[in-house]
């Protein structure tokens, strides 16, 4: 869909070149980028597309920068964050009525988790939704808890419910980032040759955000949007809901005939029930933004 200069040829050593350029790439209005959205989604125009990615890279930093204590490289997760930025775009429907930057978080943040799961070890860990969970639940547990090696039972236990496993998996996966050499505040970069100055890289990164009320207005409507999102397809009927997400919400879509055959239904009656649906999850998001905004 792009041309892989949008990203140069990221590595550790031109990580702050990029940084720069990402902040050269102008931001877009709400008017704006419904604009090139729709026609990227009804015309497949390419420069739109590549509009609304290089607008959104700053985002796909600031995400990566929450996952820079899993030990990775963080220029190879602004990467994969990026892949899933395209993702996003390719996807989108500018219809729904919500931003892009709502959208898109959710793909940036599933393909660097994707990448740290399959980075952090041989042994395959995080194979099913409960183990994905509790994987980065437990980083951010241990986190409050100062990164300390030994949890009590309690902290074992208090885990184990909020992410629906057992203790032994807790204590498992404790054991396991416990063996792991990781430093949770490594050096990113020096700032000069002979190495005295250490800085870590969201030290150096311009900012280009608005004041603390701005943002917390800001963050505030997109954990609303994403709310409404969700309360969106959990309105659905189960059969309805299964059908939209698996014909407009995965990265491969299944087929009308696939569907048809497991649902034992006409092609025609799986393409109405996904064009219904997304009637009404549009329908739903529009009308409960207007009761927020009237409240």
């Amino acid at each position: 869909m792009l041309t892989s200069s949008v990203f140069f040829s990221l590595n550790s050593e031109n990580v702050l070149y990029y940084i720069r350029q990402v902040q050269s790439f102008p931001m877009l209005s709400a008017e704006e980028e419904e604009r090139l959205a729709r026609n990227w989604y009804n015309n497949g125009t390419v420069a739109d597309a590549h509009k609304l990615v290089t607008s959104h890279l700053r985002l796909v930093i600031k995400i990566a920068m929450g996952f820079k204590n899993y030990g990775l490289p963080l220029i190879e997760l602004i990467m994969e964050g990026n892949i899933g930025l395209m993702q996003a775009v390719k996807k989108f429907n500018p219809d729904l009525g919500f931003r892009l930057s709502t959208y898109a978080i959710w793909w940036i943040k599933a393909s660097i988790k994707d990448y740290i799961l399959k980075s952090w070890s041989y042994v395959k860990i995080g194979t099913t939704q409960a183990q994905r969970k509790l994987f980065f639940s437990l980083r951010k547990f241990k986190k409050k808890l100062l990164y300390r090696n030994n949890m009590t039972l309690d902290e074992v236990k208090a885990i184990a419910n909020e992410c629906s496993t057992s203790e032994q998996e807790v204590e498992h996966m404790n054991r396991f980032f416990n063996n792991r050499d990781v430093s949770l505040n490594g050096l990113v970069f020096t700032d000069n040759h002979d190495g005295n100055n250490k800085v870590e890289l969201q030290d150096i990164i311009p900012s280009n955000s608005p004041n603390q009320e701005v943002m917390y207005h800001t963050n505030e409507e997109n954990y609303i949007k994403e709310s409404l999102i969700q309360k969106a397809l959990l309105s659905l009927k189960d059969r309805h809901r299964d059908i939209f997400i698996r014909r407009r919400l995965i990265d491969k879509p299944e087929t009308l005939e696939a569907l048809s055959t497991k649902y034992n239904v006409s092609k025609e009656r799986i393409r109405q029930i996904e064009l219904h649906s997304f009637n009404k999850i549009k329908s739903f998001i529009q009308t409960n933004k207007k009761k927020l905004h009237a409240n």
